[in-house]
């Protein structure tokens, strides 16, 4: 396993769609395994592919939850890591919700972003099983987030214009500052 570089906006490359992943194999697996210890290292909840250069449809997340200790005892990370090979959403939800959103290619920059509150989503594992649930909360939120970088689409692009510029001038300035 390694860390990679993310790749951080205004790369084009973050712009590119993504192709499908025609044979999970060692290469897809070494890749799997590279993007959850790179996810982990940020630190985030979700990664694409593309993020790591890498224009597949894949993608990698772990919402964490901390499970209290016993009395004196710190509270233990609970991990749950999922991989979505190939994700598709089939029928998103006409509710939605509104979650200030980050992203580890827009690093340091959050912005409330509107979205299907559930959805119902297909795609494969990392041992190639299909599976076709109903989403909801934070999962699916966070699903829908890194099925866009799939299409070129950063949490940005649904911003009006002027915020979406001002978050990337600010991005621009710590670049700079750094």
């Amino acid at each position: 396993m390694a860390i990679r570089p993310i790749i951080e906006a205004p790369d084009p490359r973050l712009r590119l769609i993504s192709k499908p992943v025609e044979t999970i194999d060692d290469s897809i697996r070494t890749l799997v395994a590279d993007m959850f210890e790179t996810m982990y290292d940020a630190p985030g909840i979700g990664l694409a592919a593309i993020q790591v250069g890498e224009p597949l449809r894949l993608l990698v997340i772990d919402l964490q939850r901390e499970v209290e200790g016993a009395e004196g005892e710190e509270p233990t990370v609970v991990n749950d890591p999922r991989v979505f090979i190939n994700p598709e959403i089939l029928e998103p939800a006409g509710d939605t919700n509104i979650y200030n959103e980050g992203c580890l290619s827009v690093p340091d920059q959050y912005a409330d972003v509107e979205r299907p509150a559930t959805c119902r989503a297909r795609w494969m594992d990392l041992d190639g099983v299909q599976h076709d649930e109903r989403i909801e909360g934070m999962l699916a939120t966070c699903l829908q987030h890194e099925m866009d970088h799939l299409e070129g689409i950063l949490f940005i692009d649904h911003l009006s214009r002027l915020k979406r510029e001002m978050v990337l001038r600010k991005l621009a300035k710590l670049k700079k500052a750094a």
